[in-house]
């Protein structure tokens, strides 16, 4: 059972980085069920959980831990997969399934007390042209928008890496994921910066926060190469974070790593670096 200096604890991580700290569990713990790893969470001084399959477990239970622990889900995944099959953004024949999966995400969100669903565009389709599949994923966010907007909830679109980890994704670079955003328009659609992903594929990280934060709704973070917690790679993390916080950023910067030594001290670790 969590207790009040750990209640206090997520009071002031709050306090001291503006921001608040989530975990998207199931790379940080492994070998554990949901409800054990969120007490690990609530033990590190976090706000908030994500994890990935919100079919695969039950709601009422897991929202009822939630609230005794005193934590926020963060976030649920909207559309399955990183190439979710026949429900894509990129093709418009898809696109009654993909709001239909929306459309049952966003149910769900009502279930575990979230607000935001992780969405991914899909892979690219051979033989079609960038401008027709950036064209589809305006237009289908847009429908979207409409599925989502009535119940409080937030679409977060996700660029990704195509060098190291997700080959032949569509949406990988930061610049066409902020041009989508001017397309769709809305408070409601905004964008997924993972920075372990924008390194490896843009770089120049702070820059882009600062001049784009208004289209960003929520952070994933893990270090490059490899993915581990940061301080083990090429970026430097407290500069980040510091930049992040002057933006007057205040919902969600969520770890989303492969821990490369015991979780729990690499959650201490980054919390610490998160409040320089």
């Amino acid at each position: 059972m969590l207790q009040l200096p750990a209640l206090a604890g997520l009071a002031q991580a709050a306090k001291t980085t503006g921001f608040k700290l989530s975990v998207r569990v199931e790379p940080v713990f492994r070998s554990m069920d949901l409800p054990q790893m969120m007490e690990k969470v609530a033990e590190a001084g976090y706000q908030g959980f994500e994890f990935g399959n919100w079919r695969a477990q039950d709601a009422a239970a897991i929202t009822k831990l939630k609230n005794k622990l005193g934590l926020e889900c963060a976030c649920l995944v909207g559309n399955r997969a990183v190439n979710p099959k026949g429900m894509t953004l990129v093709d418009p024949a898809d696109r009654q399934a993909f709001l239909a999966e929306i459309k049952a995400s966003t149910e769900a969100a009502q279930r575990f007390e979230t607000t935001r669903l992780v969405t991914l565009t899909g892979n690219e389709l051979p033989g079609v042209s960038r401008e027709a599949q950036h064209k589809s994923v305006v237009e289908g966010l847009k429908r979207a928008h409409d599925v989502v907007e009535p119940q409080g909830v937030t679409l977060i679109v996700e660029p990704l890496n195509t060098l190291v980890n997700h080959q032949g994704y569509y949406l990988n670079h930061t610049s066409e994921a902020f041009e989508i955003m001017r397309g769709v328009s809305s408070p409601n659609v905004k964008i997924l910066f993972d920075i372990y992903h924008v390194q490896i594929m843009d770089g120049n990280l702070i820059e882009t926060i600062r001049k784009n934060i208004g289209s960003i709704g929520h952070f994933h973070v893990g270090d490059v190469p490899g993915r581990h917690e940061p301080g083990t790679g090429e970026i430097n993390y407290a500069n980040v974070f510091r930049a992040i916080r002057e933006t007057g950023f205040r919902d969600f910067v969520a770890m989303e790593y492969m821990p490369s030594k015991d979780p729990m001290t690499t959650l201490a670790e980054v919390r610490a670096m998160a409040a320089q």
